[in-house]
């Protein structure tokens, strides 16, 4: 759920230092593509549903879809404070992978002991989204290209072989590369080595995803209704009560998918931290260009590094390249005058001619911000609450664009009341470690995040501070 429109230039905050960005426009290049849906009218007055979803991102939209065919007859209302898929479902990187613990390690260093459980959910939701696009005809230019995580620095490439071989453990195809086959794959000097997870992984553009969810909703008759902002929820004895501006909503269920932007119940603002994540795109490359660079498997790419860039091409022959920064904004703070950041911008066009110097003179058409939902444990939380009649699922930390549909469905779930295999998970019954209250969380965070970029600068050794943050099994990433 977000505030504003966002069909036009966000909110300017500076013009960027670096050349590369002089023409960039402050908007989401996903977004700003032909097609682009008319949003739906806002909702007002008093009205009433089986089940009120709020939210029209990633989650909110594959709830609708799965609550529908799970009961036909069901009325299903969805409320969009913006408009579909503005928030981070729209602003993302397109990665789409399987993993639903923000990846294998992190998985392993939370739930051990239901990996294995998890791992294969994972691969089902996988397959079964990319059913469910045949399904729909949703169109999201899904290429099953795999992804390259590649080290940029000595003590990055003596894990690669351990992080190969922990894939392979788990099922997945995988390629070790040393540096020159990994420079091979794709041009650039700073690469010492990296690995290739050719499976349950691939690419899609974010903003075609949205829309073909949405038309999918739309025409399944499920109510939807944007620029509708829920400011508050009141649970009565045997319903709830959702209240906006001019607005009274009376639901039986209530399906919480707000992920960065603010909970409407206590466990989600107390578990869920909203940090702004920059991401820029080029202008496209000519075939010179892309012939200097290789990478004709077009895969999506990763640095190992705790400050790390994620990028990839584009369907029209661009390249995105986004990450680094993880900014946090003093009293949990979203919205749209903080989606531009000249210096954070003016740091990853720097980054990309480091990663790329015969790129030198491209320059860049868009770039934007936007916040991340993240948790102390790094993957999605879900819960109920009020005798069951109000459920999430949120703060899938970056890597939310396959998690999300999982997380619907395991939202259903608790709302259904069902036993499944889903909702008896560790992952769910347990929530994560609390962020503390304001002072302390901005404090927690600036501290966090000077000792992760001292551990990049020294070897990757971690420090006390992230040590003692390690064995309490919390943390904080993008």
């Amino acid at each position: 759920m977000a505030e504003g429109n966002g069909r036009s230039h966000l909110a300017p905050a500076g013009r960027p230092a670096h050349p590369a960005l002089a023409e960039a426009e402050p908007s989401v290049f996903w977004l700003d593509q032909p097609g682009r849906p008319d949003p739906s009218p806002s909702l007002t007055g008093t009205t009433e549903a089986d089940l009120v979803i709020v939210g029209a991102g990633y989650t909110g939209l594959w709830a609708a879809l799965q609550a529908r065919a799970d009961h036909p007859g069901r009325d299903i209302l969805v409320l969009e404070a913006g408009e579909a898929g503005i928030g981070a479902s729209g602003r993302n990187g397109g990665f789409l992978a399987a993993s639903i613990t923000h990846g294998i390690a992190n998985g392993v260093a939370h739930f051990p002991d239901e990996i294995d459980t998890l791992v294969r959910l994972g691969h089902e939701n996988y397959d079964g989204l990319l059913a469910d696009l045949d399904r729909y005809g949703i169109d999201a230019s899904f290429r099953p290209t795999g992804e390259l995580d590649v080290a940029v620095a000595p003590w990055q490439a003596d894990e690669l072989e351990a992080h190969a071989a922990l894939l392979a453990h788990h099922g997945e195809d995988v390629a070790l590369l040393d540096a020159a086959a990994a420079r091979a794959a794709v041009s650039s000097p700073t690469y010492l080595g990296g690995v290739w997870q050719k499976t349950h992984v691939g690419l899609v553009d974010p903003g075609r995803l949205v829309w073909g969810l949405l038309a999918a909703v739309t025409s399944s008759g499920i109510r939807l209704r944007e620029h509708t902002p829920v400011r508050a929820l009141e649970a009565r004895r045997d319903h709830v009560v959702l209240r906006g501006l001019h607005l009274e909503v009376r639901a039986r269920q209530v399906l919480l998918a707000t992920n960065a932007f603010p909970g409407l119940v206590a466990p989600i603002r107390r578990s869920v931290l909203p940090v702004y994540d920059h991401v820029l795109v080029t202008e496209p490359l000519n075939a010179a260009q892309w012939s200097s660079l290789g990478w004709a498997d077009g895969q999506g790419l990763s640095d190992m590094g705790n400050q790390f860039h994620y990028y990839r091409p584009t369907p029209d022959g661009r390249i995105l390249w986004g990450g680094w920064d993880a900014l946090y904004h003093f009293g949990n703070r979203v919205g749209p005058a903080l989606e531009q950041d000249p210096g954070s911008q003016s740091t990853l066009a720097g980054h990309f001619f480091t990663t790329f110097p015969q790129l030198e003179g491209v320059r860049f058409t868009h770039r934007w911000g936007g916040p991340i939902a993240t948790t102390s444990r790094f993957m999605l939380t879900a819960g109920r609450a009020h005798q069951g009649r109000v459920a999430w699922a949120v703060g899938y930390t970056g890597l939310g664009v396959g998690a999300s549909r999982f997380g619907a469905r395991v939202a259903l779930d608790l709302l259904s009341g069902d036993p499944t295999e889903r909702a008896r998970l560790a992952a769910v019954r347990r929530p994560p470690f609390p962020f503390p209250p304001e002072p302390a969380r901005g404090a927690v965070v600036t501290m966090t995040r000077r000792a992760l970029s001292r551990a990049d600068e020294h070897e990757g050794r971690r420090g006390p501070w992230l040590r003692l943050l390690d064995t309490l099994g919390v943390g904080f990433d993008s």
